[in-house]
């Protein structure tokens, strides 16, 4: 909850959202934190800003390093459509799944924690291009905890990895505790709430209900992030969300990121490895489990889809006016509309805009036009028209 912060903490959030750079980022951190006051209510808000401003000093030292070429980089840049942040214990087999699914140069090693640095690898499903990132180990007390978390916070979902020769259960729950103490949550929440903030412009705020607010309206929602000072954003309503959810969101101190189990060496069925996998599916019903083994490349063929599904992805195809459709889509959450499409081609196309064409489920027939918040859905064609 933090409805109840003082309108000076509000005034120093406002800055936090402006500031471009990692020093300015610090900066106004640091003064918003000065201004939380201390009480149970703002406890998980200010546990947040602190590792936060922790995630922020260490990127900004790693930026220093690579300017005078001294030593490994930790962060990874996102690159191809989205980017799964791959964890797990020592010994689990995450360097090896990564490498067989992606080819990554991976260091693979019997020894524990001889993976240090991130490693990132690409791994194609259709058209689809999902960054895999092995890395190092998490473990109790380890210092690089923290580090592996903050790459978790900055993606788009999350794999797993599980020594199935090992207490599975036991495993996956220290796992899931040291994120959900980070501020990451493995279990889908109730609501979801997205707020998508506008560069320029003047969209004003655009509210699309793939859920129900169960406290407000659709007014509320504006009202709220306008004494934000946030005038321009598309904010998406998953599941069911109160207010306060929405104004959490603003902050985003606790986020929710899909996840995927994999139970690596599952090669040794054991009556007591398979009692084990029965005992995780049975507590944790809401988690999607994989078998397999890494080493024999055998239990992830469904991976990709999986992965497409779980983070609800749409593809996008768009065409030239009297022209070829384009084979590389455009690869979008479900609930996007022509106005994401066009703001991903060129600024301008909003501003130009005229109207769009559609083939595709989302429309009746072949080729209808739609306006610029027409919903769009997986494998539809856009063909965009602009004055001038």
């Amino acid at each position: 909850m933090v409805t109840n912060l003082p309108a000076e903490a509000k005034a120093k959030w406002i800055k936090v959202m402006e500031a471009r750079t990692v020093e300015e980022k610090i900066k106004a951190l640091e003064e918003f934190l000065s201004s939380v006051p201390k009480h149970k209510g703002t406890e998980n808000l200010r546990r947040w800003v602190t590792r936060r401003l922790a995630e922020l000093r260490e990127e900004l030292e790693e930026k220093k390093r690579k300017r005078s070429g001294r030593g490994e980089r930790f962060f990874v840049e996102k690159e191809g459509d989205a980017q799964i942040v791959v964890i797990g214990l020592p010994n689990s087999g995450k360097s090896t799944l990564v490498k067989q699914l992606t080819g990554a140069k991976t260091i693979i090693s019997e020894t524990p924690f001889s993976t240090r640095y991130p490693t990132p690898g690409m791994f194609k499903y259709k058209d689809v291009y999902f960054q895999l990132i092995d890395t190092p180990p998490l473990y109790p007390g380890s210092v690089l905890n923290t580090k592996i978390a903050g790459l978790v916070r900055n993606s788009d979902a999350v794999l797993i990895v599980l020594d199935g020769s090992s207490d599975i259960v036991k495993d996956y729950e220290f796992v899931r505790n040291e994120m959900e103490e980070q501020g990451i949550l493995l279990e889908k929440p109730r609501g979801k709430v997205v707020i998508e903030r506008e560069r320029g412009g003047r969209t004003g705020i655009r509210v699309t209900l793939l859920g129900k607010l169960i406290d407000a309206t659709i007014d509320d929602i504006r009202k709220l992030l306008e004494s934000y000072r946030i005038y321009n954003a598309h904010v998406k309503i998953y599941g069911e969300v109160t207010l306060d959810n929405v104004e959490e969101s603003i902050y985003e101190n606790i986020v929710y990121l899909p996840s995927i189990v994999f139970i690596n060496k599952m090669d040794i069925n054991t009556e007591e490895v398979l009692n084990k996998l029965h005992e995780l599916k049975r507590k944790y019903r809401e988690i999607t489990v994989l078998t397999g083994s890494a080493l024999q490349n055998r239990g992830f063929e469904n991976l990709g889809e999986i992965l497409f599904e779980t983070l609800d992805l749409i593809r996008i195809y768009t065409k030239q006016v009297n022209g070829e459709v384009s084979p590389k889509p455009l690869v979008l959450k479900k609930g996007s509309t022509v106005y994401d499409v066009a703001k991903a081609i060129h600024k301008d196309f909003i501003e130009k805009f005229q109207y769009a064409k559609v083939w595709g489920r989302s429309v009746k027939y072949g080729g209808e036009r739609v306006g610029l918040f027409h919903v769009l859905e997986d494998g539809d064609i856009v063909e965009i028209h602009i004055r001038g």
